[in-house]
């Protein structure tokens, strides 16, 4: 019976969460309640909260327990490719994140309507962004100590830039990179970018011209 139990809580959650993700993505997350959620279920509020806080609550576990790779995951692989020292693994990682986005397309708004909608939320989405810089240990190790909170806020504008270039070229159409390749050449400008700007100082010193 424990087991039983068990798996019906599981089962239980793993509804809420998918009828939530659902919800979101349809009606957005303003526009929907707590009571859609359970109605759409077919639970109570009772059952609802034994799983989740709030609606917020809700949302960031669809993050955290819905989505196929999590973006920590995707900042692990940067730590590595970055340790690579190599220009092209870098461009193959930015191919890798942009098809992140892609298979992640339909949530992303939500994210940002929750923001909007409830000021709490910005504490919610203050920790996932900080677990993407926490996810590059190695990167993190390669800077000087006083300059650690500077690393770390490196990674988060390469967070920012990428979300918000995918937001606005992929779901608000309002740029667009020309040319016959588009995925490949907007890979190779934000490397042109990014590769620099996220070297620790002791390679970028390396990188400086000798004075003659």
């Amino acid at each position: 019976m424990p087991n039983r139990r068990a798996e019906q809580k599981s089962h239980t959650r793993r509804v809420l969460l998918d009828q939530g993700r659902k919800l979101f993505v349809a009606a957005g997350y303003p526009n929907v309640t707590i009571d859609d959620i359970t109605r759409a279920v077919g639970c109570s509020r009772a059952t609802f909260y034994l799983h989740f806080k709030n609606k917020m609550d809700l949302l960031a576990s669809i993050s955290a327990e819905t989505i196929e790779l999590r973006a920590k995951e995707v900042y692990r692989d940067l730590d590595a490719v970055l340790l690579t020292g190599e220009r092209a693994e870098f461009v193959a990682w930015v191919n890798r994140a942009l098809d992140w986005f892609y298979r992640n397309r339909e949530i992303l708004p939500t994210w940002d309507q929750a923001l909007a909608a409830e000021p709490e939320f910005q504490s919610i989405g203050r920790r996932a962004i900080q677990e993407l810089s926490d996810a590059m240990p190695r990167y993190l190790d390669r800077w000087p100590r006083t300059r650690q909170g500077e690393a770390r806020f490196r990674v988060e504008l390469l967070v920012t830039q990428l979300e918000r270039y995918f937001t606005r070229a992929e779901i608000q159409g309002t740029i667009a990179y020309p040319g016959d390749a588009p995925e490949q050449s907007v890979a190779e400008v934000l490397t042109d970018i990014w590769f620099p700007a996220l070297q620790p100082p002791l390679e970028m010193s390396r990188e400086l011209p000798k004075e003659p």
